[in-house]
């Protein structure tokens, strides 16, 4: 049985390509990122671009994520960076709180009348929805795992991070719709929490086998085939490899 939710082989570069990612591009990002994706996580915000009926090419940025289809093949969901939120159905304090990076508990527009916790995923402007019942199971699991106060549980469905120290290790919760249970844990303390909150960690240039994903002064990635770096480039895959067989420069 495979170890991750997919194979390898499974991943339908097919689909990706016809959105300009390509196999060697998916297969150059970090090893920690390609594996959360094997994982049927979400990718960091990525360049797409498809032709429009006119020829054009149209571009664009988005995450992906690998999904079954209702004959259990694998299949791609795309999650488009939307130009700004449209928070019109939520109060002043409401679009302040999930501006903030937030979850509030609300109501959506997919759900009628029902709870959901709501968020924005900070890499795509979405609105995320999720009925807060699913959300408070999985609260529920932790508070039996790392015995959380009423208080503790309360603070994180109001959409705070809770810092609990279990076995002498600082862990912080809090909720994050972007992840599969709806919660992310993480060692260390709450400005950690909220460091990694968001896109998969990546570097300012990560090298592949065929080329390089970097990132712009705005914080977009962008991706380079090997036959064209430039002399920074070279440059700084000199400083890469330097870095990892632990040579000082």
């Amino acid at each position: 049985m495979s170890r991750y939710k997919f194979k390898e082989d499974e991943v339908p570069y097919a689909i990706l390509e016809q959105f300009g990612l390509t196999q060697e591009m998916i297969e150059d990002l970090p090893a920690d990122v390609y594996t959360d994706i094997l994982n049927g996580r979400l990718s960091p915000v990525l360049p797409i671009s498809v032709k429009d009926k006119k020829g054009r090419t149209v571009s664009a940025r988005a995450r992906f994520k690998l999904v079954r289809d209702a004959d259990d093949e694998a299949d791609i969901v795309f999650h488009p960076r939307l130009v700004h939120c449209d928070l019109n159905l939520y109060t002043y304090e409401e679009q302040e709180a999930l501006r903030s990076g937030k979850a509030i508990i609300s109501h959506a527009p997919a759900y009628e009348d029902a709870k959901c916790f709501v968020q924005i995923d900070s890499g795509t402007n979405q609105v995320i929805y999720v009925p807060t019942p699913v959300i408070g199971k999985n609260i529920n699991h932790l508070m039996d795992i790392f015995e959380l106060s009423s208080g503790e549980i309360q603070a994180i469905q109001d959409g705070d991070v809770v810092c609990i120290n279990d076995e002498d290790e600082e862990v912080s919760i809090g909720i994050d719709l972007t992840e599969k249970s709806g919660l992310r844990l993480v060692l260390g303390d709450s400005q950690k929490w909220h460091k990694e909150k968001g896109e998969p960690t990546m570097s300012r240039y990560s090298f592949g086998i065929y080329g390089c994903w970097f990132m712009d002064p705005e914080g977009n990635l962008e991706y380079v085939h090997e036959q064209d770096y430039t002399e920074r480039f070279w440059d700084e895959m000199k400083k890469a490899i330097a870095r990892n067989s632990g040579l000082k420069r």
